[in-house]
């Protein structure tokens, strides 16, 4: 069974498209099948990896409104092992369509649990708010990674979050775990840079992955060609700091272990 990781902060402008976007294309590239659910109407994350948003027919909105089963509607990138739920503008209206439903913030767990068994790990590329699609994505989740930009107000916001997220822990989904504190847009040469990290580190300690994203001007212009990092430049400083991010993030969860069975020698 997968492990369905929701990437979510709603401070904008964090980084949390890209870093589903190289997280999951880094993770398939190490043999994990990857499933990215586009959860934002923006569909930036659909987009990001190739496909345009303009001949999307049927999205995660009809998953969520009109129970269409998401086996039907998921695309496969040009990467082996990653494919994408996708979204689309629809989704805006998805939060008003939901709200008088029974069980309105359990749609998405519905939705995901159905192909949940096909992926080794689920990335949900979160919209940049607290509201009811987040909430949904959040209760599907097994954990949250949360990525916090090393540049100024980076902690600002970030009470509001941990808040929903112990709600939801209370209320919705019991299980859900903090999956680990992501340091974006890092840049040595900035003093700022370095004191953000020292912060956070400083707050949440154990919490904080150890990779650090860099700022990088690969990552930057990789979406607008569709395609992630290591498809746009490998050798690329954000293509490696997220190959490195999905090794951490492999390790945490056992999944570079060797099995018990290829450790007997015969």
């Amino acid at each position: 069974m997968g492990k369905v990781i929701a990437i979510a902060n709603q401070k904008g402008g964090v980084g949390k498209t890209t870093t589903t976007i190289n997280l999951a294309a880094s993770l398939a590239v190490l043999e994990q099948k990857v499933l990215i659910v586009d959860a934002d109407p923006q569909a930036n994350a659909t987009s990001g990896i190739g496909f345009d948003t303009k001949n999307i027919k049927t999205s995660i909105y009809e998953c969520l409104v009109d129970e269409v089963n998401p086996s039907n509607i998921i695309l496969n990138s040009e990467i082996d092992g990653l494919d994408i739920l996708p979204s689309s503008i629809d989704l805006v209206g998805a939060e008003i369509e939901l709200l008088n439903l029974p069980k309105r913030e359990k749609m998405l767990r519905k939705v995901i649990s159905q192909v949940k068994d096909s992926y080794d790990f689920l990335l949900i590329d979160c919209s940049p708010s607290l509201g009811l699609i987040t909430v949904n994505s959040l209760t599907a989740a097994d954990s949250v990674m949360i990525p916090v930009q090393c540049e100024y107000f980076a902690l600002e916001g970030l009470g509001k979050l941990l808040n929903t997220i112990k709600i939801i822990q209370n209320r919705l989904n019991p299980d859900l775990e903090i999956e680990g504190f992501l340091l974006t847009m890092y840049d040595s040469r900035l003093r700022l840079s370095n004191q953000v990290v020292d912060e956070v580190k400083k707050h949440f300690q154990q919490m904080v992955f150890e990779t650090i994203i860099q700022r990088n001007i690969k990552l930057g212009e990789a979406p607008s060609f569709g395609k992630p990092a290591i498809l746009y430049d490998a050798d690329s400083k954000g293509a490696i700091s997220h190959l490195n991010l999905a090794r951490e993030l492999m390790q945490k969860n056992d999944k570079t272990l060797i099995k018990s069975v290829e450790k007997i020698i015969e």
